[in-house]
């Protein structure tokens, strides 16, 4: 299984616009990433009237849309039959062997490594005393006082993108 790392911080912290920046660096290094991101709101990427949107309303549980491109997997599930997804099933469902990395946005209370994106000026609460999974602290501002985790300048992609390789040849 390809190693995991999280990113937890409160929506509007900046977890999407720092892995918007991050992927392209660590791609840079030679790693094949692979994302799971958790969304609390209802998506469909497929457009209403395409082949792929009539035959998946049509009744499929399951639909793969294959192109030369790309290939996306759709599951439908009948919302009072499921909960909110499972991490591990999500994982489960990439290709790990042509991946050397997975980051996950959102699932921050699963027991992965996990940077914290933080901004102080947003007033929110810090998930690090309580998470022994955070491994890294990344904030606009500098680290509280006492926080012995390694801090990282969520403005300074590189930064966390260098944390992330050596943390990988480490592990």
């Amino acid at each position: 299984m390809a190693p995991v790392i999280g990113f937890a911080g409160y929506s509007g912290s900046g977890k999407t616009t720092l892995l918007e920046h991050l992927i392209p660096l660590l791609k840079s290094n030679g790693l094949r990433i692979g994302l799971v991101k958790h969304s609390h709101h209802d998506i469909d990427p497929d457009k209403p009237g395409k082949d792929s949107y009539r035959l998946r309303h049509a009744g499929c549980s399951q639909t793969l849309l294959a192109t030369k491109a790309r290939h996306m997997l759709y599951f439908e599930y009948p919302a009072p039959e499921r909960d909110e997804p499972q991490l591990d099933e999500c994982l489960s469902q990439l290709d790990h062997s042509k991946l050397d990395l997975i980051l996950v946005e959102g699932f921050r209370d699963e027991p992965i490594a996990k940077i914290e994106v933080h901004r102080p000026s947003y007033g929110k609460p810090l998930f690090y005393p309580q998470d022994k999974n955070i491994i890294a602290f990344a904030s606009d501002e500098p680290a509280p006082e006492g926080c012995l985790l390694p801090y990282l300048d969520l403005n300074s992609p590189q930064t966390v993108a260098d944390f992330i390789v050596q943390w990988l040849q480490e592990g």
